[in-house]
Parts: C-alpha cells; sequence; structure tokens
C-alpha cells in the first residue's frame, strides 16, 4: 500500500502521502506523510473527521490501527527496521521492537501481529507482544506481500510461496503450523486477502487480469473473474465486503471493478426460445470441447459494478463499506484524496462519485467525534445493495477496546474476542522496557 511523494507539488513535500490503510472492519483510515501521520473516522460521507494526528516521528511510510482502539502501529524511514506500537489516546508507547532488515508490511487482529521481512515473518502475540514464531527462509518476498485474516479465532496467513509461481502458502497463526499449499496463478502473485471470517481467500496475479477466490483452510478454488483481457495492470488492492458477497479490486488502471460472490452460471434464467437464445446454448455447450484455458476463459465472471476514477497511474487502495446505511466505495489515492462513491444496481452497475476529501488538509481533529459507540449493527452490504439478507449473523453483546461493553451494540460472533484487548487498562501490557527489544539476537525458528 506504499506510495511515493517524488510527485508532490513545490512546498507540499512535507505533507505528501507516503502510505495509507484502511482498519480491518472499514471503519476508519490511516495515512502516513513526511510530517507524521494521521486517522480519519469513516462514519460520514459528507465529513472527514480526523481523530489523531502525530508529528512526533517524522517520513512514516507504514502506519496500521487496529479496528477502532487506540491501538496504532508505525513505521519511519528514519528508522525502517523499527516497530513502534502506541496507545495514541494516551500518547504513550506501548513496545517498540527491532529486525534484521527493513519491515515491508504489518498485519494485525486481536489476536496476532505480524512484521513481514523480505526473507522473514515474524507472528507476535498482540495481548502481551511476546514473538511466538518466526517463518525464516521463506522466497523473497521484496513487496512485503502477506494478508492476515482478521477473524482472530482462526488467525490464517497467508504469504507467496515461490519468486516465479503464483504459489500461496496458507498458515495457521494459532497453532502455528503450516496448513497447506495453494496454486492459484501461473504468475508471481500481486495481492492476496482474506474475507472477514477467514473462510475465503483471493488472490491475482502480476498480469492483473484473473481474480480467484478459494475456501479456506481446504484451499479449493470457489470463483474466478475476469478483470480485463485488453492489458495487464498492476493490482493495488483486493477486499472483500465484510459481509463476504462482493469482492473489490483496484489497479493503475482508471476503473475499480465490483464482483459479486455468486454462480450466476447456476442461477440464470432459461433463454427465451429464440434464435439469440438457441445460439447462446449452443456456444456455452460448445466451450466443453475447447482448449481448457479458451473454456475457462468463457465461463468466468465479469464484474457486477464499476467506479470510474478521473485518473489513471496513481497508487490507490479500496474498500466496500456501509456509511450512514448505504453501500460505499471508497478509494484512497497517492494524489492525495479520499473518493467516496455511491452504488447503485439499478444505474447500470456503475458507482457514482458524490464525495471527495482532501487527505492533506488540516481538518478537525477531535478525538470524541469518532463514533465508536453506535447504537446498532448497520445492514450488511450485500442487503443495501441487492437484496436484504437471508439469515441473521449469530451476535453477541460486543465491547469496546477503549471502555467495555457499548450501548446496545452486537458484534458478529466471530469478532468477539475472548478475554479482549483493553486498551485503556494500565496493566494490559508489561512495563515498556520488558517489551523493547532486537530481533538480531533471537535464536532461528522454522
Amino acid at each position: 500500500m506504499e506510495t511515493e511523494a517524488a510527485d508532490a507539488p513545490p512546498g507540499r513535500v512535507e505533507a505528501a502521502l507516503s502510505c495509507f490503510s484502511f482498519n480491518q472492519d472499514c471503519t476508519s483510515l490511516a495515512i502516513g506523510t513526511k510530517a507524521g501521520y494521521k486517522l480519519f473516522s469513516l462514519s460520514s460521507v459528507e465529513q472527514l473527521d480526523q481523530v489523531h494526528g502525530s508529528n512526533e516521528i517524522p517520513d512514516v511510510y507504514i502506519v496500521e490501527r487496529l479496528f477502532s482502539s487506540s491501538l496504532v502501529v508505525v513505521v519511519s524511514h528514519t528508522k525502517p527496521r523499527q516497530m513502534n506500537v502506541y496507545h495514541f489516546k494516551k500518547g504513550t508507547e506501548i513496545c517498540n521492537y527491532s529486525y534484521s532488515s527493513n519491515i515491508l508490511s504489518i498485519r494485525l487482529n486481536r489476536q496476532r501481529l505480524l512484521v513481514c521481512l523480505e526473507e522473514s515473518i515474524y507472528i507476535h502475540n498482540i495481548k502481551d507482544m511476546k514473538l511466538l514464531k518466526t517463518l525464516l527462509d521463506i522466497p523473497s518476498n521484496p513487496t512485503g506481500l502477506c494478508a492476515l485474516s482478521i477473524n482472530h479465532s482462526n488467525s490464517y496467513l497467508a504469504y507467496p510461496g515461490s519468486q516465479t509461481t503464483g504459489e500461496i502458502v496458507l498458515y495457521d497463526g494459532n497453532s502455528l503450523k503450516t496448513v497447506c499449499t495453494i496454486a492459484a496463478h501461473e504468475g508471481t502473485l500481486a495481492a492476496i486477502t482474506f474475507n472477514s471470517s477467514g473462510s475465503k481467500l483471493a488472490s491475482a496475479s502480476e498480469k492483473g487480469t484473473v481474480i480467484r477466490v478459494f475456501s479456506v483452510p481446504d484451499g479449493q478454488k470457489l470463483y474466478e473473474f475476469r478483470r480485463g483481457m485488453k492489458r495487464y495492470v498492476t493490482i493495488s488492492s483486493l477486499v472483500f465486503s465484510m459481509d463476504s458477497q462482493f469482492l473489490c479490486a483496484s489497479s493503475n488502471t482508471e476503473t475499480v471493478h465490483i464482483f459479486k460472490l455468486e454462480h450466476l452460471t447456476d442461477s440464470r434464467p432459461e433463454e427465451p426460445s429464440t434464435w439469440s437464445g438457441y445460439m447462446g446454448k449452443m456456444f456455452m455447450a460448445a466451450t466443453n470441447y475447447l482448449p481448457a484455458q479458451v473454456s475457462d476463459m468463457m465461463n468466468q465472471d465479469r464484474a457486477f459494478a464499476t467506479g470510474r476514477l478521473n485518473f489513471s497511474g496513481q497508487k490507490n487502495i479500496c474498500t466496500l463499506s456501509t456509511i450512514q446505511k448505504l453501500p460505499r466505495l471508497l478509494v484512497a489515492s497517492s494524489d492525495g484524496h479520499l473518493y467516496i462513491y455511491n452504488l447503485d444496481p439499478q444505474d447500470g452497475g456503475e458507482c457514482v462519485l458524490i464525495k471527495t476529501h482532501s487527505l492533506l488538509s488540516s481538518g478537525t481533529t477531535d478525538e470524541n467525534k469518532e463514533n465508536d459507540l453506535r447504537p446498532s449493527l448497520p445492514p450488511s452490504y450485500a442487503a443495501t445493495v441487492a437484496r436484504p439478507s437471508t439469515s441473521a449473523a449469530s451476535t453477541v453483546p460486543g465491547y469496546s477496546e477503549d471502555g467495555g461493553a457499548l450501548r446496545g451494540e452486537v458484534i458478529p460472533e466471530h469478532e468477539f474476542a475472548t478475554g479482549p484487548v483493553c486498551l485503556d487498562d494500565e496493566n494490559e501490557f508489561p512495563p515498556i522496557i520488558l517489551c523493547r527489544g532486537s530481533q538480531k539476537g533471537k535464536t532461528k525458528q522454522s
């Protein structure tokens, strides 16, 4: 998700975007700049509230927030081998760790924190920041590509298993054992992501033409989508909606694609008794006799909806979220803006741009404006986009990392952590001096 600041306009170099990331449930956006980092709430379309900002660490190139808690992880170009973990509402450092080479990416859920280097991955227990496992001698991973399920009950980790092919290694972050390897693509991987429950894994190769979805943990292919045929692209972002019924992909082109996770071939109505209908049936039957690659291409599902950007070539990340009870497509771009689209499937599946926010201007900073105490769970993304949900999710009383039980909120059962991280508890973490450490002298683990 890293972006470069080389093209920043004169006089704005200190504020140019260096990175951006959505939190695990798409309720918050974090950005890193030459001057520090900022956190924004995504509870409103019209207003982008800055809930926190810090200039204490310059030249930030990784910033990750744990859900809507006060825990934020920051890495700076000034110390690219050091990870800093902060409680930003208290203004205190929880701990910091140093590694043997530059940190390329960080992933976290309520159970695990991953630090990805080019040839190793460190797995920490997020409650006390102890190092649980080091995956050494992994294939060279110069972009730090990896994914972690946000569902703490399984904490599956995925990372490239080859430098030359699109093999994915699926690893269980709780049992600390390799689960399986998935031969996802012929070419090398460009993007991988889990759905919110950790039951599905999506991937794209460097060609960027085909996106595949696999079941977890058995690695069976469930869906195959074709993003395009005319040109190869660089997939910069791949993300499921929170209800796992949609998958969104953005790239270095001007088009963002949204795919619907259903087998359309099983639900298409019977073709009318016309010449075109007859020819359509003959065409589909003929695919059984075509070479496998051609047949697969003809059976791949196309985008359910698209979003049009007014630029191309910019690095960006996208997400699907329900804001103010309506489905939204959000795109954060290295041009320093957040673009919010309204998705109306009745309008030809075209996402309509409804708001643009500047991420570099000095927004209103009010730590109490973030709407962490929501009265009720909003409708699912699929319910607001397509149809009412057919089954209600199992729910239990929710909690907040910043203050115990919420006022009437319910959280899906898989999001409910046993022994939640209470970040306002003074005794939650050991003394900071015990958390600090260097990984250089650690005993190697396989």
